[in-house]
């Protein structure tokens, strides 16, 4: 079973895009998720910083309802992939969440208010 469930912040405003072939729509972003337990040195709570990824009206409702720091929850599976960078000829290897379900916990109208 690959299943992940996450509850966290958007580290910046996600910018909707659209796929060369057939114009699906996608976006790309990181969700700030906090650790259960505080650093001993700073008293801070840490957070891992996870790629995701959505498509289709998800990235649509994303795109339109959510902006950096706000608070999502969302379900979807883990992914793992390559591709080799133009540039330097390197293999990439990529983990992150491809989004099935998102639950809106801030929305643009909700933190403006």
């Amino acid at each position: 079973m690959n299943n992940v469930n996450l509850i966290g912040r958007l580290t910046k405003h996600v910018t909707l895009q659209y796929t060369q072939q057939g114009g699906t729509p996608v976006v790309n972003f990181t969700l700030a998720v906090r650790r259960d337990f505080k650093d001993k040195q700073t008293g801070k709570y840490e957070a891992d910083f996870i790629r995701c990824v959505a498509w289709g009206k998800q990235a649509e409702l994303l795109d339109r309802y959510v902006d950096k720091g706000h608070q999502i929850g969302l379900q979807g599976r883990l992914q793992m992939r390559s591709y080799q960078d133009a540039q330097s000829g390197q293999m990439v290897y990529l983990t992150e969440v491809l989004i099935q379900e998102v639950t809106f916990l801030e929305t643009k109208t909700t933190s403006n208010e």
